[in-house]
């Protein structure tokens, strides 16, 4: 049996992995699993860089746009998809391209995800309602708490992790919904994968991929961001929305003053929310084991020779 492989392109948002991604679908005339937990949504289109219509007819794309914002989707539904979806295109083709930003998606894919119970939605609730009323200082004290080991994890080697509500509220609930430690379901499973990833960064200077974040931001702007996050406003309180984009325009239309100062200023917030989200998924992305990085501008010719070594050895 012929070894199969998934060509993996990970990096910050706006460094280029689509068009990387379509580049080498067309060359070794395979499909796409797109793993951006943010382009998942059929609601949200500009504000998350949905590819282009003819992007997405230069190369066969999955996971885009498939779900609706009021879908509970998890990581752990999107691993199930995401490996069934890859054993029925290995039968057609020994390489895959698996490309997205969402690093916690991309390790599920990879190495698997931690099974954990299901939580009522009660306490998720309750959980959601305090951390309304308290803060994120809620969530971080009652990690600490409920499980200090991992508390102290996080403190150590991901400290940004503790500044995350979504990912905060989670360890909580899995606490306080099963009666033990989070770190408790952390690797307990070894997930066997049929194929061996070879895992493409992309990069750039700092300063170039803050203003490639700045001209994407200003083209969302210029697209009809704003009409979109209008028509969502009745619905912004649902997770799926909680993201860069989105929430400060929210904050905006919520002052009910049309003032050109105050949309530039909101602007300016997605524009640096944006700035430190990459510097968020490049601290994540550096540590994925077996990663090989490629300037962004790397002549694609380049990378393909390096993914043509891996695929003979």
């Amino acid at each position: 049996m012929k070894k199969k492989y998934l060509i993996t392109i990970i990096g910050p948002t706006a460094i280029g992995k689509t068009s990387l991604s379509i580049a080498l679908a067309k060359h070794y005339g395979c499909e796409i699993i797109s793993c951006d937990s943010r382009q998942f949504f059929k609601e949200m289109t500009i504000g998350t860089a949905v590819p282009s219509q003819e992007e997405m007819a230069s190369a066969s794309h999955h996971f885009i746009q498939n779900k609706s914002i009021f879908e509970n989707y998890s990581v752990g539904d999107f691993e199930l998809e995401a490996i069934a979806k890859l054993d029925e295109l290995f039968l057609k083709n020994n390489i895959q391209i698996m490309v997205g930003g969402s690093g916690l998606y991309v390790d599920a894919v990879l190495k698997g995800f931690d099974d954990f119970p299901e939580i009522d939605e009660n306490i998720r609730k309750k959980i959601n309602a305090d951390f309304e009323l308290f803060g994120i200082d809620y969530l971080q004290n009652k990690l600490m708490e409920l499980d200090i080991d991992y508390y102290q994890k996080l403190s150590n080697k991901n400290p940004q992790t503790l500044q995350n509500p979504q990912r905060m509220k989670r360890f909580v609930e899995v606490c306080i919904g099963t009666g033990k430690p989070y770190s408790s379901f952390i690797n307990q499973k070894k997930n066997q994968r049929n194929f061996t990833p070879i895992i493409i960064g992309l990069e750039a200077e700092r300063e170039i991929m803050y203003n490639r974040i700045n001209q994407r931001v200003d083209i969302m702007i210029n697209e009809g961001l704003l009409k979109e996050v209008e028509n969502l406003i009745p619905n912004k309180n649902l997770n799926a929305l909680q993201t860069v984009g989105y929430r400060e325009l929210f904050d905006y239309f919520d002052s009910n003053i049309e003032d050109s100062r105050l949309l530039g200023n909101a602007v300016e917030q997605i524009k640096m929310n944006t700035r430190r989200f990459a510097k968020r998924q490049i601290t994540w992305f550096k540590r994925t084991e077996n990663a090989i990085w490629f300037d962004y501008l790397t002549d694609r010719k380049k990378i393909i020779k390096h993914i043509n070594q891996h695929i003979k050895s």
